[in-house]
């Protein structure tokens, strides 16, 4: 019978880890529901408005919130597909799919700002004499600026919380929104009061700018974590103090090494014990080390390579 205050065994942590990723799942999507039917809202309510008034800078934007839309499709899509236990195929799990779709979202960023581009250039080369109803694309602009507000503000403390590329990604995206809506709402200000027609395809261009920086930032977070790349300084000191913490465990230890993939990380290192000791008692410290890290991180799949100590 397992002593009570014996550490979980490896069945029992792993059945935690897909219980963790599961909620998380669970939580992000929740959080993704209400952006989901804002942007919807958004799409049609600035086509409307680029339909009544033929501005290409609100064209720009009401692209740039239907690529919005994809995205939070796209991303409902790929954190449940992220949160599948590991299986044959995927020992390490499904985490990757999130990453990918971020990849694959950076890339529809930069097809839309591409298009963005185009309908400015065009619009620079046959410019118009007036553009209509230029006070109903005033309100529609800031409300969308507003709302672009709370829903950022909201996916980015979820996105933190969970350590979700993807929730961060869009998080993102609608910090992008706030600027490209207040500005477009400036220029058709500005277009109304001085009758400057031009000021709309050159503010087009400026929010062809922000779709590629933000593509930029959504593409570098996905590549990191593609690539392997380690997790933030933040995380792995705070890995490293919860080792040094229970340093009465063990001699020294060595070759740290982190990643992420979806929602979850991954840590491994070297720890060295007595060379007299037992291998069953130095299995059930080191696993003293597992669940600390664990209780911190609930998602992460920790594994220690047990030495000897030299000499």
């Amino acid at each position: 019978m397992q002593h009570p205050t014996s550490p979980p065994n490896r069945q029992t942590r792993d059945s935690r880890r897909a219980a963790a990723l599961q909620l998380t799942a669970d939580t992000r999507v929740d959080a993704m529901r209400a952006p989901l039917i804002s942007v919807a809202l958004l799409v049609v309510l600035k086509v409307a408005v680029w339909l009544a008034s033929g501005s290409v800078s609100v064209l720009s934007d009401a692209v740039h919130s239907l690529a919005d839309l994809v995205v939070s499709v796209v991303q409902i899509v790929s954190v449940r597909l992220a949160a599948r236990p590991a299986d044959e195929n995927h020992a390490y799990g499904h985490g990757k799919f999130e990453n990918l779709s971020a990849a694959l979202v950076a890339i529809f960023i930069i097809v839309t700002g591409g298009y963005v581009v185009s309908q400015a250039i065009l619009r620079l080369l046959n410019p118009v004499q007036r553009i209509q109803h230029v006070d109903i694309g005033i309100v529609v602009m800031f409300a969308a600026a507003l709302l672009s507000v709370v829903l950022a503000i909201r996916l980015e403390r979820v996105g933190r919380q969970e350590q979700s590329p993807g929730l961060l990604a869009q998080a993102a995206e609608f910090r992008i929104d706030v600027w490209m809506a207040a500005a477009v709402g400036i220029a058709l200000i500005a277009i109304r009061y001085t009758g400057y027609t031009i000021i709309d395809p050159i503010m087009s261009l400026v929010v062809a700018g922000l779709i590629a920086k933000s593509a930029f930032e959504v593409s570098h977070r996905a590549f990191m974590d593609l690539t392997d790349g380690r997790l933030p300084k933040e995380q792995e000191e705070l890995i490293r103090e919860i080792i040094d913490e229970h340093s009465t465990l063990f001699i020294s230890y060595h070759k740290l090494r982190t990643r992420r993939s979806g929602a979850g990380e991954f840590i491994d290192f070297h720890l060295q014990m007595r060379g007299d000791m037992p291998l069953r008692e130095a299995h059930d410290l080191s696993d003293q080390l597992v669940v600390a890290i664990k209780n911190e991180l609930p998602r992460a799949h920790v594994l220690i390579h047990l030495e000897p100590e030299e000499g």
